[in-house]
């Protein structure tokens, strides 16, 4: 009786009373939920490479997935040296590297205006313009002899083309990408989400997973998300059907 008295009160200034699911917490668009889900598939890798890999975090929270594999972290601001000394400490499966990643090797202008944001860019910025070196995932790959297969994750804030360009032949033996992709054109020659894709798919991936999906201060419009990609040829995609 008092329940349907609460509800009809309710209803006439457009309230309802529901019953709490106990699934209505469960948020399954996570890192976590998406890295457990492709173990889960039969992930299988050897060698992680996160590139702007800031203080390790994130393969901090790759290693519970992929406990045995191999992290070589790719970071470009030498203010996170003192994390990554510390995260390499800490486990003897991880290295790093002091430096941006892009399509050659040599050096390469960098906007270090924040600690976990920064951008790669051929051409100097205006402000907070630092030059440092930049180094291919390809040669990385060689010159450390990194078995495959391979798990690259780019934190990179619109450089990721050029840096898919500088890792031809490590995609070739990759099972996992996963890019943090954005709904808007960060630079002239950043790719959206969509443009993204398209270019992963012409490299033989598909999306699989999207998570961690993140609204824009400005409007609270879709601003970006971290997409997984695999090969377009895994056994998961000869499914189409929902069951």
């Amino acid at each position: 009786m008092i329940k349907q008295i609460l509800s009809v009160g309710l209803k006439k200034i457009g309230y309802k009373i529901q019953k709490i699911s106990r699934h209505d917490d469960f948020n399954p668009f996570t890192m976590e939920g998406a890295l457990q889900r492709c173990t889960d598939r039969g992930l299988n890798v050897n060698t992680v490479i996160d590139v702007g890999a800031s203080d390790g975090r994130w393969s901090k929270i790759c290693m519970k997935y992929l406990p045995n594999a191999r992290y070589i972290l790719i970071e470009a601001q030498e203010a996170h040296r003192k994390g990554l000394e510390l995260f390499k400490s800490e486990n003897n499966n991880v290295e790093y590297i002091l430096a941006a990643a892009g399509n050659k090797n040599g050096l390469i202008y960098f906007d270090n205006s924040g600690l976990f944001g920064g951008l790669a860019s051929e051409t100097p910025f205006e402000n907070n313009c630092i030059e440092i070196p930049v180094i291919t995932i390809d040669e990385e790959i060689k010159r450390l002899n990194l078995q495959p297969p391979y798990l690259i994750k780019l934190d990179t804030h619109g450089y990721e083309k050029a840096i898919l360009d500088g890792a031809i032949e490590t995609l070739k033996n990759a099972e996992l990408i996963i890019v943090e992709t954005y709904n808007y054109q960060l630079t002239n020659d950043s790719l959206k989400y969509y443009e993204l894709s398209e270019f992963m798919s012409k490299l033989g991936f598909s999306s699989i997973e999207m998570v961690d999906l993140l609204l824009r201060e400005y409007d609270c419009s879709l601003w970006q998300m971290d997409t997984f990609y695999i090969p377009t040829k895994r056994k998961e995609f000869s499914h189409n059907s929902y069951k």
